[in-house]
């Protein structure tokens, strides 16, 4: 913000102050300079000193400051308008919908790498993937039960949750099997049975907790699995 309005005040004080004095000092009045000071003090000024204290506040002095206040005013809306205008220019991150960012992202790392071979990219069967996993997540029926120290899950669903089921399930099992999951599933007319048997490392306590889903996110393959598969390289 501006300095001015101060700066002006405490020159136009000094030049009032001068100007007394020398007129003081040039007055034959016997009252004398004490005399004159008494009257600013109390604020009795007259004649000479009461026209030039005037023009001196309605003229340039007044003017000034007033100038100055203006132009704080101003200032000071200024940037407030300034920042205003910052606030409002920031732009959402957020794309609205998982299985959209998803595969923003996955582009993005594609167009950002010169080595990508456009030739193989597949990001039709990365959106297929996707809507497998909106499925299986959503809308797949899961019936759980503890039988002989394992945890036995029947998935059932139809249409195209029955087809993500059976994509989705038995490429888990896989990945479980990696990790040292003992983990098995059987076919059904309308979906499969997953089973999870308890281990040391695995106890029936915790694939309880954990139910169906729990155990359909286990391992952090996913992001980099989902890159492979936009590029062409994996499928289930």
């Amino acid at each position: 913000m501006s300095t001015f309005p101060w700066k002006t005040t405490l020159a136009g004080a000094a030049l009032l102050a001068a100007t007394a004095y020398a007129y003081a000092q040039m007055s034959p009045s016997t009252d004398g300079p004490m005399g004159m000071r008494g009257q600013m003090q109390h604020g009795d000024m007259s004649g000479p000193m009461a026209q030039m204290h005037q023009q001196m506040m309605q003229g340039g002095m007044g003017q000034g400051m007033h100038e100055g206040m203006q132009a704080d005013m101003r200032g000071g809306m200024g940037m407030h308008r300034g920042m205003h205008a910052q606030q409002s220019s920031a732009e959402p991150d957020a794309t609205g919908q998982d299985a959209f960012g998803a595969i923003q992202e996955v582009v993005q790392i594609l167009e950002a790498d010169p080595k990508t071979d456009w030739s193989k990219v597949n990001i039709a069967a990365l959106r297929e993937h996707l809507i497998d996993m909106n499925e299986v997540t959503l809308h797949a029926a899961a019936t759980e039960r503890v039988t002989n120290d394992s945890l036995e899950i029947t998935v059932t669903g139809e249409g195209r949750t029955l087809a993500a089921i059976k994509r989705m399930v038995p490429a888990q099992v896989q990945e479980l099997a990696a990790m040292g999951w003992k983990a098995t599933t059987q076919e059904l007319p309308n979906g499969l049975t997953l089973t999870v048997a308890a281990t040391e490392a695995q106890p029936l306590a915790k694939l309880k907790a954990l139910g169906f889903m729990g155990l359909m996110v286990q391992g952090h393959y996913h992001p980099q699995h989902h890159l492979m598969m936009a590029k062409g390289q994996f499928m289930h």
